[in-house]
Order: C-alpha cells, then sequence, then structure tokens
C-alpha cells in the first residue's frame, strides 16, 4: 500500500465533528464545519499549492444515485449517471456560495471551500454536513484566472471514484472503474487556456468507500502552471 493511499485511509478514520462549530464572530451566521481538511472559501485571491494543485472549490452537496456494486462503474454507467438533468444549468452554472438546487424532490446546498491539502475530500465534507457519503454525485465548479492565453495546457486529475471534468464548457477527460485517489491519474489532451477566466468543472461519482478528487494544469512541458488565481463566489 502507498503512502497516499495510507494518509487517505487515515484521514477517513477520523472521526468527525457536529456540523455546528461555533458563530461567527461578525456576522453571527454559523460557522460549518467541512471535515478537517476543508474550510469556508474568502474573498482574498487564492493562488494554487507549490505543486499547481487547485484547492478552492464550490462543491454542491450530493446527489443519491442507485449503484449495485462497485463493478458497475464503468464508463457506460459513469456518464449516464452523471448526464443526467439534476438541476437547472447544470454545465454552466457559477454557484453563489450558500445557494440552493433541489434534485428529485431534495433541497442542496452550494459550499464554497478551501483546501489545506492537495485534494477536496467529499467524504469527509458529506459526513460533516449529515450527508450521505455513499451512492452519489458531487458536482464542483472554481474559475481558474489566467494573465494570459496559455497553449497546449493539460487538465490533469485525479478521484475516488470515477469522476467527468469540463473545462469553458467542453468535456475533456473522464476516468472510470472503482478507483483510489493518484495525482494525474488521468490527463486531458491539450487545450487553451484563454486569458481571463476559465470554468473548470468535474462530477465525482462514487460507490462505497471514501472520495476525493483533485487537479492541476500541466504546462506545454508537463510542468505544473503556477502563474494564475482561482475564485468563486463567496457572496452570499
Amino acid at each position: 500500500m502507498n503512502k497516499l493511499r495510507e494518509a487517505v485511509i487515515r484521514t477517513s478514520a477520523a472521526p468527525v465533528a457536529a456540523v455546528l462549530l461555533a458563530f461567527a464572530p461578525a456576522s453571527g451566521a454559523p460557522e460549518l464545519n467541512f471535515g478537517p481538511t476543508l474550510k469556508h472559501a474568502t474573498s482574498t485571491a487564492a493562488t494554487p499549492d507549490p505543486d499547481g494543485f487547485l484547492q478552492r472549490w464550490s462543491v454542491l452537496e450530493p446527489i443519491r444515485i442507485q449503484i449495485r456494486s462497485n463493478a458497475e462503474l464503468v464508463d457506460s454507467f459513469v456518464q449516464a449517471n452523471i448526464k443526467k438533468d439534476y438541476f437547472a444549468n447544470q454545465y454552466t452554472v457559477i454557484p453563489r456560495d450558500g445557494e440552493k438546487v433541489t434534485v428529485n424532490g431534495t433541497e442542496l446546498t452550494w459550499h464554497a471551500v478551501d483546501a489545506s491539502v492537495y485534494y477536496v475530500d467529499l467524504f469527509h465534507m458529506a459526513s460533516a454536513l449529515g450527508k450521505p457519503t455513499y451512492n452519489v454525485v458531487f458536482w464542483a465548479v472554481t474559475t481558474v484566472n489566467c494573465p494570459e492565453e496559455l497553449h497546449n495546457a493539460r487538465l490533469a486529475v485525479g478521484s475516488n471514484a470515477a469522476s467527468i471534468w469540463w473545462v469553458n464548457g467542453q468535456e475533456v477527460i473522464g476516468i472510470y472503474k472503482d478507483r483510489h485517489l493518484m495525482k494525474d491519474d488521468g490527463i486531458s489532451k491539450r487545450l487553451t487556456l484563454k486569458k481571463g477566466p476559465n470554468i473548470v468543472r468535474c462530477a465525482v461519482i462514487n460507490s462505497p468507500g471514501t472520495s476525493q478528487f483533485c487537479a492541476r494544469f500541466l504546462d506545454a512541458d508537463d510542468k505544473p502552471i503556477k502563474g494564475i488565481t482561482l475564485s468563486v463566489d463567496t457572496e452570499k
């Protein structure tokens, strides 16, 4: 078992705190608990971590689906279940923190979060919020702001379990089957990041087990792209 897998297992075994930790002194609004590695995103500009990983995202609370076994997570099953019409503007929405959607009669909330590690821990986030962790689909969105047009970039991703990814509305990569989180597990074809905002969107499907995702952009020499900033809508 590699060190990364061991770290994921140790993190997943940690106890989950109560949904409400404390009340924010400035606004009086309740401070939600997202687990040990996530916190509310701030309005301060964010940059990738030293290895180029994108740590700021808006994540939708999980959508329940039916999965009979991990063996079902093949390409056709993942594509069909992720691409159902769950909520309005599914492929275009830039959600505000706290914005709500209704899926199959259940109200779900978008949360703007920053990760303290290179990956976003969906399992702990859902568990801390009292939401289902198994047999679910998570949606996540971030905006990558580029100071200039970047050619021959590639999106490198990892997820537990399967996932599909879009950049500026175009599907660029999918990774399938029951899999553990690994850095750069899947890498897209070369693409162009435009000057200004670029929208990165993903959906992660999870059967029983932990669930996380990670992403970074690589340049023409397959080096992490760092001269960019990340933003989400933190206005409630």
